[in-house]
């Protein structure tokens, strides 16, 4: 309720410009959020039962009609009255832009550092571009360029991660805007291990199906260095025995980085040709791609089957 009240104060400022339309999305509650916000007079977008986050991102974005769109929590941690910042940002020719965070109560605890810098590695290993907040909540972005990427978009938690690879693998320009991050108004319905788990997971799936050269390049590189680890200990200790199991790692490393080189080989083999005029369709049809050759997969597993 708090959230709404100050983007309802933000509408009616004139120094603003801005034409909001406030729409919230009740995703499946038990108590009285769906009358209490309706008696604030915006749109309700309501679910029967829980969907997840990033689905109850995409029924508001559906439910929208500007082509302009901000979406932020309603748990007050997020800075609104940054928005007309935001929106400026994206006048200057920018496909999206993003809150990043600060602050004391963004680092959180200690535990959910080693988290958050395996992610920021991996992603900007991965895309080869400096991501300052690859999850923030806090964002601008346009309809016309998102809604062709929902079938592929996460709709659980991970949703603004999966949106932000999306974004950079397809060479967007993206902005980000630094903002203070403020405590949580309630309890939180983020479960640490469980949620990171499958955070990692999007973002690996992410990396295998647009760039799965580097991908492997990271594994191999690993596992070299593993073999060169035991090669050094069984100079330095006299212990020959390790000499098996690091050949065993160089092996590993190079069928890994050769399995790199033929998924990178399909993937440009799927990829179409590049259109001189860019259109909002082309996201569409690069995922569609992607799609045929993850059905000639599933295809080919099932017609071994049929030969077993």
């Amino acid at each position: 309720m708090h959230v709404v009240r100050r983007l309802q104060e933000l509408s009616r400022d004139p120094a603003a410009e801005l034409e909001v339309e406030i729409i919230v999305v009740d995703d499946g509650s038990s108590d009285a959020t769906e009358e209490r916000v309706r008696e604030c007079g915006v749109i309700v977008v309501r679910h029967p039962t829980r969907g997840g986050y990033g689905l109850a991102i995409k029924s508001g974005i559906r439910e929208a009609s500007h082509d302009l769109i901000a979406i932020t929590d309603a748990d007050g941690t997020y800075p609104v009255e940054q928005l007309p910042e935001m929106v400026a940002r994206m006048k200057e020719g920018f496909d999206m832009v993003v809150g990043q965070r600060q602050g004391g109560e963004y680092r959180g605890t200690f535990l959910k550092m080693p988290a958050r810098l395996l992610f920021k590695f991996l992603v900007e290993f991965s895309t080869g571009k400096h991501i300052p907040d690859i999850n923030s909540g806090l964002r601008v972005f346009r309809k016309c360029d998102v809604v062709p990427l929902f079938p592929h978009l996460c709709d659980t938690f991970s949703f603004t991660t999966t949106l932000t690879l999306a974004y950079c693998f397809l060479h967007k320009f993206v902005c980000y805007v630094p903002i203070s991050y403020a405590k949580r108004v309630g309890k939180a319905k983020v479960r640490m291990v469980r949620d990171s788990l499958r955070t990692l997971q999007y973002i690996v799936e992410s990396i295998a199906t647009f760039n799965p050269l580097k991908l492997f390049l990271l594994m191999s590189s690993f596992l070299i260095l593993l073999a060169a680890l035991c090669v050094a200990v069984a100079w330095w200790k006299a212990m020959a025995w390790l000499t098996i199991p690091a050949s065993i790692l160089f092996v590993g490393a190079v069928i890994l980085f050769g399995m790199g080189l033929q998924g990178y080989r399909e993937q440009m083999r799927m990829v179409p040709p590049p259109s001189p005029e860019p259109s909002v369709e082309q996201p569409s049809r690069i995922f569609s791609f992607i799609q045929q050759r993850k059905n000639a997969v599933e295809s080919k597993k099932e017609a071994s089957l049929l030969d077993v």
